[in-house]
């Protein structure tokens, strides 16, 4: 859901991916490449996410990822969920 996340701020490449979850969370996650590519991976080969080749700020190639309409939509209604459950274990760790 982070990558997800990320990716539906803008289009980016796997390591932009990476700094923008950061950046996102105050610095509080760092995602290991090992951890992003696989997840990428997973959702380019599902149709979530499209992708086109362009060139990094370093002047290299990469891919930049982008979401498809589907999964903007799906991901308000994951984000709905995930603020409910959230909540319920915020309500659990309270309770004295």
């Amino acid at each position: 859901m982070l990558f997800v996340k990320a990716l539906s701020l803008g289009p980016l490449h796997g390591y932009g991916a990476i700094q923008r979850i950061r950046h996102l969370s105050g610095e509080m996650l760092n995602v290991e490449q090992g951890a992003l590519y696989p997840a990428l991976y997973r959702i380019e080969q599902c149709g979530s996410c499209q992708f086109q080749v362009g060139v990094k700020e370093t002047g290299r190639g990469a891919k930049f990822y982008t979401l498809t309409r589907a999964v903007r939509n799906q991901l308000t209604v994951e984000e709905e969920s995930w603020c409910l459950f959230a909540l319920a274990i915020a309500k659990v760790r309270e309770a004295t």
